[in-house]
């Protein structure tokens, strides 16, 4: 076949006429008037125009000459009239990417612009370039328009330069991916064509086939067939590694937590180009044969969303896996959001693409009706395709591990990277007895329910013991038959659970109902106080929270709330006003303790403790849940919920635990072992602060007491004493942290010494190791990464993403150990 580049410049050209007014159609108008006149922005650069800087920023686009309809628009929203043909071009080409001019474009949806130079700019005038990029996003931010600008060096993927474009840490995640998407979405808004759409796929140009694309490329300008400057050239789709496949689709379930539908649509798409691996076939290299073919009109004009919509469903429907195929059509059609059981609304052609496809899935008007209605779910219906979502994900991540280890997967991603992502995707999706999981898909305006029943089932009774929540009244006629909400053995993790999800509103009306007992106040007193204490929305966790250890932000005491000993209290003025230790007969007034807290991760968690021993066990887990040098909870609050005595209980209550949290984060000093009594229920008890943690004990006489306090050989002590030949660095109390493993680095003279605290702060020590730490740090991360066990399973979702901390012990120029994190 003859090489013919003038027919593909004809396609090029006719396809990007199209797809700009695809854009603009059914777009509100300021969406159209910021799209219009971006090129004419950054082709002059006038005081009179957004994005003023100063006389020295680039400004011009190569090939570029302004309409008519453009230079008419200038004068009449910015009265410029120095329209005059600009003799150089700094600027190579513009192109929007994403969803732009795609189907999957909505009123909503953000303006991603890529702003093309060629290495010819200093770095004084790139930077210009850039801070006149931020001028022109906070111009169309003013108009309602979500503009994002990257200014992108061509040699970006030729050269592999990793720095971010995508506004978030994922620069280590994906390379060649990430230009796949541009060649896949990427629509000329002025400027040079893409060179890679002009070069064959075989390299074969009028029948002689060349061995590279660069080689190709060459003799397409020895040939005279094409002239080199006038194209933008990124570079061919080679390279692609499993490594950067495992990356991406990390980072496309971090993007989920903040934009689950088009996420699930990109992680099965690296799921099905992993499928085939190393066979290198993504959609871009359909989009270029049809182009070279002048056949532009097939999959709806090569429309990136329903190519990538084909592509998935062909291969779901391959490996007989019905369920996600069923889903991807859901997120395709909420993601498109054109309400097609309205008939009222105006023709369009997404309306006309859409109908199409539901007509080919047979979907009945029911189906459409429910998703049209997404907006007003309620939380039966998010949660329904929440689970299916997270299933989906999670039965995506478990494939690309097996895929990673078939193909002895040497993660590319950054352990700092790869820490941050995980992290993240821990705290949103890690299902745990003690945390309450938040639906965040983003799905409906309005969880908040008119009616809220909870109701308590005791002991030995046909259902499990504990609470359950229903959004009807407390009759017999409206329970029966419905299904409940929410279960939770205790209340308090339940009404969180109503509450941190949003099912409560000033107008929700509560009942409560606990066997022969009515009673609303107390439960509606829990739920103001919750209401007046946390807030539902909160600044997501920085990249710098989510790579540290988490802490204790917000912290609510609650006493008294399940099992109340003073109900039946005879008060005494004269014995013991100890609340611990109440009266004659020594009673501890605090039955009930239940620790909820937001962590620096933006998790919530519950802890609850009954029995004589609450008070103790709380204090314990709590505090151990601090490491030695963690800021203070920025707020702590106890709320006493008891018929009698509250005010009193609340106040010594509140003393004790600010002494507890006191002696833990500021004693210790010198590996000195600090030791708090306490005298509860008539019992004499001693908590310890120790080194890596609190413990309590209860001894019979002062003898034992001392002697265990002087031998060290107190029993379930969390700390293994260490011999002086295996001391260990009393600096690594300040960041030990239940829950997470640790390394500590120590450079030797002969390598390096390792010390290692499992979940449980207990040590193990290694001396002169040998080899690299960045390899042994990679390979830890490896390990844990595509590790079996890493799947708990005590739900479809449920993968533990919590990976180790690594940190470097130096001395400063005094001598002294100093420790930090490793990146």
């Amino acid at each position: 076949m003859q090489y013919d580049i003038n027919n593909i410049k004809k396609e090029l050209d006719d396809l990007a006429i199209l797809k700009h007014e695809r854009a603009r159609s059914g777009m509100p108008l300021e969406f159209q008037r910021v799209f219009s006149l971006l090129p004419v922005l950054f082709h002059f650069h006038h005081p009179d125009l957004p994005g003023y800087l100063n006389i020295d920023t680039p400004s011009g686009i190569a090939y570029y000459q302004p309409s008519n309809e453009i230079i008419e628009q200038l004068q009449h929203c910015f009265n410029f009239n120095n329209t005059t043909q600009k003799k150089y071009s700094d600027i190579s080409a513009l192109y929007s990417m994403g969803s732009t001019c795609s189907i999957g474009q909505a009123v909503t949806s953000d303006l991603d612009i890529w702003v093309c130079i060629e290495n010819n700019l200093s770095k004084v005038k790139k930077q210009a370039l850039i801070t006149k990029c931020r001028l022109i996003e906070e111009w169309a931010e003013k108009l309602g328009v979500k503009l994002t600008l990257f200014v992108v060096d061509v040699d970006r993927f030729i050269n592999q330069h990793h720095e971010c474009l995508m506004g978030e840490n994922c620069g280590s995640a994906q390379h060649i991916l990430l230009l796949e998407e541009f060649y896949r979405s990427a629509n000329l808004l002025a400027g040079k064509r893409l060179l890679w759409f002009a070069v064959p796929a075989d390299f074969t140009i009028n029948d002689v086939t060349y061995p590279t694309y660069e080689t190709c490329v060459q003799a397409l300008v020895v040939a005279n067939i094409i002239k080199r400057e006038e194209w933008i050239d990124f570079g061919p789709l080679t390279g692609l590694s499993a490594e950067e496949y495992f990356g991406a689709s990390l980072w496309q379930l971090y993007k989920s937590i903040d934009s689950p539908f088009k996420a699930v649509l990109k992680t099965l798409l690296l799921e099905v180009y992993s499928s085939i691996y190393p066979e290198n076939r993504p959609i871009a290299y359909e989009m270029r044969e049809y182009i070279q073919k002048g056949e532009i009109h097939v999959h709806h004009y090569l429309d990136s969303y329903s190519m990538l919509l084909d592509r998935i469903s062909n291969y779901l429907i391959e490996i007989r896996d019905f369920q996600r195929l069923e889903l991807v059509r859901h997120c395709f059609y909420l993601k498109v959001n054109e309400k097609l059981s309205d008939n009222d609304q105006p023709s369009s052609w997404r309306r006309k693409i859409l109908h199409e496809l539901v007509q080919q899935w047979g979907w009945k008007h029911k189906l459409l009706v429910k998703l049209d209605a997404s907006k007003t779910w309620k939380i039966e219906q998010v949660r329904e395709i929440h689970e299916i979502m997270l299933h989906t994900m999670m039965t995506g991540y478990r494939n690309l591990l097996n895929f990673g280890r078939r193909n002895n997967l040497d993660s590319l991603i950054s352990p700092q990277d790869l820490a941050i992502l995980t992290r993240k995707l821990y705290a949103s999706f890690e299902v745990l007895p003690g945390k309450i999981s938040t639906l965040k898909l983003n799905i409906s305006d309005n969880l908040q329910e008119e009616v809220l029943t909870f109701i308590h089932v005791k002991e030995d009774r046909i259902n499990r013991a504990g609470w359950y929540v229903y959004n009807q009244t407390p009759k017999l006629n409206s329970i029966i038959g419905h299904q409940y909400l929410e279960y939770s053995k205790y209340l308090v993790k339940l009404v969180g659970w109503c509450y941190f999800n949003g099912l409560i509103s000033d107008s929700t009306n509560f009942y409560y109902y606990d066997g022969d007992e009515r009673e609303n106040q107390r439960i509606t007193k829990l739920i103001e106080d919750l209401k007046n204490y946390f807030p539902i929305d909160v600044p997501t966790a920085t990249e710098e929270q989510l790579y540290g250890p988490c802490e204790i932000r917000h912290l609510a005491i609650i006493l008294n709330l399940e099992d109340d000993p003073t109900i039946n209290l005879e008060l005494e003025d004269e014995i013991s006003t100890n609340v611990l230790n109440y009266g004659k007969q020594e009673l501890s007034l605090v039955g009930s303790i239940d620790l909820l807290y937001r962590n620096s991760w933006n998790e919530i968690r519950v802890l609850h403790f009954s029995g004589s021993l609450c008070v103790l066990e709380a204090i314990k887990a709590l505090l151990n849940r601090m490491h030695k040098d963690a800021d203070l909870p920025n707020s702590v609050e106890i709320f006493c919920y008891s018929k009698h005595l509250s005010h009193e209980i609340r106040k010594q209550m509140k003393k004790l635990m600010d002494d507890c949290v006191d002696l833990r984060l500021t004693t210790t000093k010198n590996n000195l072992t600090q030791v708090k009594p306490l005298r509860i229920d008539g019992a004499s008890w001693y908590l310890f602060f120790e080194r890596f943690g609190v413990s309590f004990h209860q001894f019979e006489n002062a003898i034992d007491f001392y002697g265990a306090v002087s031998n060290n050989k107190v029993q379930g002590r969390p700390l293994n004493i260490l011999d002086e030949s295996n001391e260990l660095p009393k600096e690594i109390d300040s960041v030990a942290y239940e829950g997470i493993i640790q390394f500590f680095f120590e450079d030797t003279t002969s390598g390096f010494d390792l010390y290692i605290l499992n979940e449980h702060n207990q040590i193990e020590i290694y001396r002169n190791c040998n080899g690299t730490k960045e390899n042994m740090v990679k390979d830890i991360n490896d390990f844990y990464v595509l590790s079996d066990d890493r799947f708990t399973f005590t739900t479809s979702s449920s993968v533990n993403f919590n990976l180790p901390q690594f940190y470097q012990i130096t001395y400063n120029d005094a001598g002294e150990r100093e420790i930090f994190l490793l990146n």
